[in-house]
């Protein structure tokens, strides 16, 4: 007969299968939208990610790439089977955590188990892992190469160690499982921190062993003590000690005249050295505490080791190279994330506090020739100080977030939020819309997979309020709230006959949730949605789905007085619960025959001539086009910058440098007047008035001979230059671009031999500034391209220059002419790049689950199209405009793609090229969607989101288009509809007919 231990490893590797084989069937075939990408390429060819690095998840999905044999087009799928893989492994080590969670609430003695509590334990460790397996927020991540699968992998197998920890009897094996957890924490410090979150609630099961009598006093210190741990590791350990190696290494260099790396070498010395007669100390007083407690310290900084990775790639200048951390320097600055700014957490701003003052920091060095310089001084910036507060959750001066604090708070323009305000915004939006949303999308229901989707209650689950476009929408699932009715029973069981369990499960559950939020002090609005963040918190609160079975078990033996019947009927009560989330998830997690991330990114990079430059704006809009260049080897003769890092020195000084089959890009300005600290902000002294101009030329060379002329006195220790005109002039050399043939022949009456480089704002960024330099001094040689978010986000005016070949805009010495309205494209090289050039594969394919963010990439490509149609119409090629419609109908059918604002904007094309009925038919399917979302946010009272206003804008836009075309009944339908919702105010009015 099987033993215990027998029958709970077995089960555990049969639930791992079970979880391995979902995740490998719905993992993604490439690389996904947003992080894996970037993750993907970086792994590939260990290079250097995005701050603060994954050093060990990069070496471990590197061996991952060698399954794919040599195949690089298998590469990111065998990084995400890694993935599947690491979260199968999450899952066993949830069961097994589950069980060991059952063996304390009933006291088990091993070799003492009782048929009943074998049962009934091996029913929760399922029901509990299997829910979560097919939970809404881990499986996402499981399914792609992202460092959260991983993440979550030593997150459970660090709780699964600490409890194993607990039923340990022998004190030596205590502390090797103990030197074990801390090898495994310094290991995860290279995936992700969110393991070190973990800490102070697995101090309380140090506690609650090793003091028999426990008390709150010492349960809240024992937390502390963990918090402190935490601490250590955080603060001291990943970027203390190199800071401190830092400092050292400045002091050795520059006071005392010292080789580089002679203050780092003496650093290692002094703190090794003191770690080694502290251990040997430790041995001569037997003192098995501190001794355990300093080989832990020695394991930690072991894993913690991998961070190495980061500083020898990056000193060998690989591609992707963010931050390029080669000294120790740079290395503490990408570590602690400077990049991305400063959050306020105990105390700062109110939104409408004004800066009144900037205080000097500390020194900012650089690697010079001989010795470390000073480059730059940090700044703290001084608000007043009747608008600063503790706890400050309304903190963010960025303009667009102002509006929404606004929004959001019901205040007034120029009205002050007040604390309460601030109290409101953290529990209605940080904690609610961003954690408890996020947390009932998991144990209760998500309405769809639209930004910001509710959850859906009780009321909601039971009534057929719902529209079609919710109720067919994949994200739509409805779990009838019985996963959180489970968890609240096994929450409350583990309450009443296992306390101290209950405490540590409750701590895991708020400090990767609530805690976790109220630390990372989140903005009013995010680039996507973030539940992946608090995929910890759901794992605890999976642990009680599990002690919810005990709980019903023990409910029903109470009633018929045997347990291995009752744990039997509780798992077989329980596990349609399971059933009901797979069956729910499993559409909207499948992600079999998606590959329009990639076919985008090379439909970018199609658009472009051979040897060209690229800007590109956000994440979605750059790390395809890694994946595609640095792993498939697609168009790497394409320079791709992104826009946001060109306002960086370390990313110009890699635009200097040949990649792939690009040539270094020319720049006019020398290093050191793009070097940190020099020329990041540039202050517009000039005035509107367009006959005020200066040749950008000469404006660039009076910058590069460091013309005090230009010097702004801001009281500072650091130069700030100005821009003494908003007007920068480009001349073009005629005969040289004539000689190249650049410009295409219908916009040859175009060519302007002038273009203003006009500045939009009051300042230039760094950025702007070498976009500049780069125009200039490129001299048209190899073309620029820009893609729609890059264009509509640089600091200058270049919407009149440029000219649409595809999904890129092509800057050319042109000038568009003011009665234009409609942007410039070169019909016939656009048709032939959408035609030709372009992929859509699984586009067409309506069981492939394309999420919100391939519906907007084809909404992106269905605005080209009809941009390219308008002017194939211009141009009476009225054969081509209908080729164009209807091959984006095929390749983009509503049937896999629903028709959405851009389809709804063809229609006037389609009635133009004579294809009335596949017109109409977009109307009437945009417009379905469009009533009834009106109906349904109307009956709801809900706010209306930019999907609600679209919908109306559709319907205004509709009705004189049928009007026009003499389909008034179809019209009047419409005006009726629109009425009955939203009043007779909502119709089209004449103004908008024109």
């Amino acid at each position: 007969m099987l033993k215990y231990k027998q029958i709970n490893n077995l089960t555990g590797w049969v639930v791992f299968t079970v979880a391995a084989i979902v995740y490998i069937l719905t993992a993604e075939e490439t690389a996904s939208f947003w992080d894996p990408g970037e993750f993907i390429a970086v792994s590939y060819k260990l290079q250097v990610p995005h701050p603060p690095g994954a050093p060990f998840f990069l070496l471990v999905y590197r061996m991952f790439s060698f399954l794919a044999l040599g195949d690089p087009l298998e590469v990111a799928y065998w990084m995400n089977v890694g993935s599947a893989l690491f979260s199968a492994f999450t899952i066993l080590f949830l069961f097994w955590s589950i069980t060991l969670f059952g063996r304390r609430l009933y006291k088990m003695e091993e070799g003492k188990e009782s048929k009943g509590q074998v049962i009934t334990l091996m029913g929760a460790g399922i029901v509990g892992s299997l829910f979560y397996t097919f939970s809404d927020s881990f499986w996402f991540s499981a399914v792609e190469a992202e460092v959260y699968a991983m993440s979550s992998f030593f997150t459970a197998i660090v709780i699964w160690a600490f409890l194993k920890w607990d039923v340990i009897k022998d004190p030596r094996d205590e502390n090797k499982w103990m030197i074990f957890i801390a090898y495994l924490v310094g290991l995860s410090i290279g995936v992700h921190l969110l393991n070190l979150v973990t800490l102070p609630a697995l101090a309380l099961i140090y506690y609650f062993k090793k003091y028999e009598k426990p008390t709150i006093k010492g349960a809240i210190l024992a937390f502390l003590g963990g918090g402190v741990a935490l601490v250590i590791i955080n603060n001291f350990i990943i970027p203390g000690l190199p800071s401190l190696a830092g400092s050292m290494e400045i002091f050795f260099v520059n006071s005392l005249g010292l080789p580089f790396g002679s203050g780092i070498i003496f650093f290692a010395i002094v703190f090794f050295t003191a770690l080694f007669f502290a251990y040997k100390y430790s041995r001569s007083k037997e003192n098995a505490t501190l001794n355990t407690a300093l080989l832990s310290l020695v394991f930690i900084l072991i894993g913690y080791s991998s961070y190495a990775l980061i500083v020898i790639r990056a000193n060998q200048d690989p591609i992707i190279n963010e931050n390029a951390p080669k000294d120790i320097i740079s290395y503490v600055s990408y570590l602690k994330r400077e990049q991305y700014g400063y959050r306020p957490l105990l105390h700062g701003q109110y939104f409408t506090a004004k800066l009144v003052d900037q205080e000097e920091g500390d020194p900012v060095y650089m690697k010079g020739e001989d010795k470390y310089e000073i480059v730059d001084y940090g700044l703290k910036n001084i608000y007043e100080k009747s608008k600063t507060t503790i706890l400050p959750r309304v903190y963010s001066t960025q303009e667009n977030h102002k509006r929404i604090y606004r929004q959001k708070l019901g205040l007034r323009e120029g009205q002050d939020p007040t604390f309460g305000d601030n109290l409101y915004f953290m529990f209605s939006h940080q904690l609610g819309q961003m954690y408890w949303r996020y947390f009932m999308w998991n144990f209760s229901g998500r309405e769809s997979d639209f930004s910001d989707a509710p959850w859906i209650g009780i009321t909601d689950a039971l009534s057929d309020k719902y529209p079609d476009y919710i109720k067919e929408n994949k994200g739509h699932n409805n779990y009838l709230m019985l996963p959180l009715l489970l968890g609240i029973i096994g929450m409350f069981f583990q309450a009443k006959y296992d306390p101290k369990s209950f405490y540590v499960n409750l701590m895991l559950f708020l400090m990767m949730g609530v805690v976790l939020v109220l630390y990372l002090n989140s903005p009013p609005v995010e680039p996507r949605e973030r539940d992946y963040i608090y995929v910890g918190s759901f794992y605890a609160f999976a642990i009680w789905l599990g002690m919810g079975v005990i709980g019903i078990a023990h409910a029903i033996g109470k009633m018929n007085k045997n347990l291995a019947t009752a744990g039997l009927v509780a798992t077989l009560l329980t596990m349609p619960i399971v059933g009901l989330v797979a069956s729910q998830t499993w559409d909207d997690h499948n992600r079999q025959g998606r590959y329009f991330s990639v076919d985008s990114a090379r439909n970018f990079l199609a658009s472009c001539a051979p040897n060209a430059i690229l800007f590109t704006g956000g994440d979605n809009d750059t790390f395809p086009l890694w994946y595609v260049q640095e792993v498939e080897g697609f168009r790497t003769d394409v320079r791709v910058i992104v826009l946001s890092y060109f306002d960086t020195d370390w990313y110009v000084e890699q635009m200097t440098r040949p990649v792939n089959e690009s040539e270094a890009l020319p720049f006019s300005l020398d290093k050191n007047r793009y070097q940190k600290g020099t020329n990041d902000v540039l202050y517009v002294t000039g005035d509107e008035n367009p006959n005020s101009a200066i040749s950008v030329k000469a404006y660039l060379s009076l910058l590069n001979s460091g013309d005090p002329r230009l010097n702004v006195n801001t009281g500072g220790k650091s130069v700030v230059n100005m821009v003494p005109s908003r007007n920068l002039i480009l001349d073009v050399d005629s005969a040289s671009v004539a000689n190249k043939d650049i410009i295409p022949e219908e916009f040859t009456p175009l060519f302007t031999p002038q273009i203003n480089l006009r500045v939009k704002g009051q300042y230039l960024t760094k950025g702007t500034l070498m976009l500049i330099d780069l125009i200039t001094t490129n001299n048209w040689e190899r073309p620029i391209y820009f893609n729609n978010t890059s264009l509509s986000t640089i600091g200058i005016d270049l919407e009149s220059h440029v000219v649409n070949e595809g999904l890129t805009y092509r800057l050319l010495p042109i000038q568009k002419p003011d009665f234009i309205r409609d942007e410039l494209v070169n019909a016939d090289l656009a048709y032939k790049n959408f035609m030709e050039k372009f992929a859509f594969r699984g586009m067409d394919d309506p069981d492939a689950y394309l999420d919100e963010e391939y519906r907007r990439f084809a909404s992106n490509h269905r605005s080209a199209l009809n941009s390219i149609a308008i002017a194939l119409l211009d141009q009476n090629e009225m054969d081509k405009a209908a080729n164009i419609l209807n091959y984006g109908l095929e390749v983009m059918p509503h049937v896999a793609i629903p028709y959405d604002l851009s389809s709804g904007q063809s229609v006037p094309l389609f009635f133009e090229v004579g294809e009335e009925e596949k017109a109409l038919d977009i109307i009437d399917k945009v417009s379905k969607k469009s009533l009834d979302m009106i109906e349904f946010y109307t009956a709801e009272n809900r706010d209306y989101d930019r999907e609600m206003m679209i919908s109306v804008e559709m319907i205004r836009y509709f009705i004189p288009l049928l009007e026009e075309r003499g389909y008034q009944e179809k019209a009047d339908e419409l005006k009726a509809r629109l009425t009955a919702y939203m009043g007779a105010e909502a119709l089209p009015t004449e103004i908008d007919r024109r």
